[in-house]
C-alpha cells in the first residue's frame, strides 16, 4: 500500500527505542499497480528495489526481514508508511517478497530486525 499522507517529524530516530528493534508479525507486499507511484518519503516505488513500508521506523532504516516459515531473509530499506491493515507489520517490495518466497501466499509470518536506524522522519 502506498501511503499518501505525510508523517510528522520531530527527531523520530532519537525517539525509537531498543524495544522497537525486533518485531514479529505478518508481512504483505505491494501490488504491481503501485510501481512508479510516489511513496510517503517522496521516492517512487520500484518493484525491483529492496524497500518496505513500516508505520513507525524512520525513512532510511535498514531492516532484515526473515520469513518464519522457510527461514529465508532479505534486507530492505524503509521508504514508505504502512501497512494499514490490522495485524500486518511491514509491506515489502515485489523483489523482497520474491526472495522470501512469499509471492504465492501473499502474506507470511516474519521477524523484522533493525540493522541500522535511518535519519528520515
Amino acid at each position: 500500500m502506498i501511503a499518501l499522507a505525510g508523517c510528522a517529524s520531530g527527531g523520530a530516530a532519537a525517539q525509537v527505542g531498543a524495544a522497537d528493534a525486533v518485531e514479529e508479525g505478518l508481512a504483505s507486499y505491494y501490488a504491481p499497480r503501485f510501481h512508479g507511484q510516489r511513496t510517503a518519503s517522496g521516492e517512487r516505488y520500484d518493484q525491483q528495489a529492496y524497500t518496505a513500508a513500516h508505520r513507525t521506523h524512520p525513512f532510511g532504516t535498514l531492516v532484515r526481514v526473515t520469513n518464519q516459515v522457510n527461514d529465508r531473509s532479505v534486507d530492505v530499506r524503509v521508504n514508505d508508511r504502512g501497512p494499514f491493515v490490522r495485524g500486518r507489520i511491514i509491506d515489502l517490495s515485489a523483489a523482497a517478497a520474491r526472495d522470501l518466497r512469499m509471492i504465492q501466499d501473499g502474506i507470511v509470518r516474519v521477524r523484522v530486525e533493525v540493522l541500522r536506524w535511518g535519519e528520515g522522519s
